[in-house]
């Protein structure tokens, strides 16, 4: 070999060595983060299916007690949680000492107290699971199934900021007239030969009662957050305007997320993320009904979004709101972590996996094969979205770390 060629050589070898040093070396940290990733979708995925089982080893503590210690400013349940099946049976079976109205919204629910205490809230049966509800992506009455199904979502996607929620049958005759108040009771008729109520709301009609079967009534109850931990309400930034022909500004101005970055609690901490986060999770399921969110109160912006109120969910599995992922598209930002775990569930595993976690529950099945077709599909945008802004953007814009040591001490 030449001379001049083996200079070449050696230059070529150099710099591959170069690069390649410079490769590891900047990417040792995101490597094993993301082997961490990694190993938290598999112990995600061993997980997945939660028996209902009313035992609880290794402890004196009552259900309750155990979920309101669960809570801390990032999560609302830990990664590990033995002793979810016991709440969620306690949830499911628990005698209802009391019964009352919902508290203040648009939509018909109840407040439950169970044995021991604990607040839940539930919300009645409206539509069959194949049901398809037309017009706005917002439309239609609350969907009890889309709580249980959103709550799982949340574990499966790692983000762990939905209440808990199970599904439950009860009998509107010996279990909630004998304990209503007032107020609830002055709402029940009966239609037919089934037991109705329609409750108090901002949309609650006489006319448009949620009836029983005879008197068993399919729902949802979603575990009351503990009154220690006070929720602060906030408009969400890519809220709508809910008025025909007049957009919100997030609706007609591509930069609109610069302006965004700029107000707080935006422009610094992790909202901006959570809001990303929270956009990916509505889009899979559907909900374009965000206008407003909570977080814990007088947290300067450092506790998460809390996913509270799921229900305009899984209303239409044929309907995309690509308009749901406008803080993603417009931002082009998000979290590694998410953007490792939505590419965990690529081919087919998220669909699986919902269908697994959601199958000890007891109204299963919670959705439709349709909706959870839908899902795998709405992912693959969601991963299309993000690939449009690293080839705009690059990848070191886009993805960012926002990785938090979490305490449950």
């Amino acid at each position: 070999m030449k001379l001049k060629q083996r200079v070449v050589l050696l230059a070529i070898l150099l710099v591959i060595f170069i690069f390649t040093k410079v490769f590891l070396i900047d990417n040792l940290d995101t490597s094993a983060a993301n082997r961490e990733d990694q190993r938290a979708f598999q112990r995600m995925l061993s997980g997945l299916r939660v028996a209902l089982d009313p035992r609880l080893e290794h402890t004196l503590q009552s259900p309750w007690e155990i979920a309101a210690q669960w809570v801390v400013p990032r999560e609302v349940y830990p990664e590990d949680t033995p002793e979810l099946g016991a709440v969620m049976h306690a949830m499911s079976t628990k005698r209802i000492v009391k019964a009352d109205v919902g508290y203040k919204g648009t939509q018909l629910k109840a407040l439950l107290i169970l044995e021991g205490g604990q607040k839940v809230v539930f919300k009645p049966k409206r539509y069959a699971r194949d049901y398809i509800v037309e017009g706005e992506p917002y439309a239609g009455y609350d969907r009890h199934n889309a709580e249980v199904a959103a709550f799982h979502l949340d574990r499966i996607l790692g983000f762990r900021r939905a209440p808990l929620v199970v599904g439950r049958f009860v009998n509107l005759r010996t279990e909630i007239k004998p304990v209503a108040t007032e107020q609830l009771l002055g709402t029940f008729l009966t239609v037919g030969n089934n037991t109705c109520f329609y409750g108090k709301c901002y949309y609650c009609r006489e006319t448009e009662p949620a009836c029983a079967d005879g008197d068993i009534m399919e729902g949802s109850v979603t575990l009351w957050l503990p009154d220690v931990w006070p929720l602060q309400k906030h408009r969400h930034p890519w809220g709508r305007t809910y008025r025909e022909g007049k957009l919100a500004r997030w609706e007609y101005d591509e930069s609109y997320c610069e302006a965004v970055k700029k107000t707080s609690p935006y422009d610094s901490g992790p909202r901006l993320l959570d809001i990303i986060d929270t956009a990916v999770f509505d889009y899979l399921i559907g909900n374009a009904d965000r206008h407003h969110y909570e977080s814990f109160q007088d947290d300067e912006g450092a506790s998460m979004l809390i996913l509270l109120d799921n229900a305009k969910s899984f209303g239409n599995p044929a309907l995309d709101e690509r308009s749901i992922l406008a803080p993603l598209y417009q931002c082009c930002i998000i979290r590694v972590s998410t953007w490792n775990r939505l590419n965990f569930l690529k081919n087919g595993v998220l669909k699986s996996a919902l269908k697994t976690a959601m199958s000890h529950d007891p109204i299963s099945p919670v959705l439709s094969d349709p909706h959870l077709d839908a899902l795998d599909q709405r992912l693959l945008s969601i991963l299309a979205t993000v690939k449009q802004c690293t080839d705009q953007f690059g990848p070191d814009v886009v993805l960012v770390e926002d990785r938090m040591t979490l305490s449950h001490l």
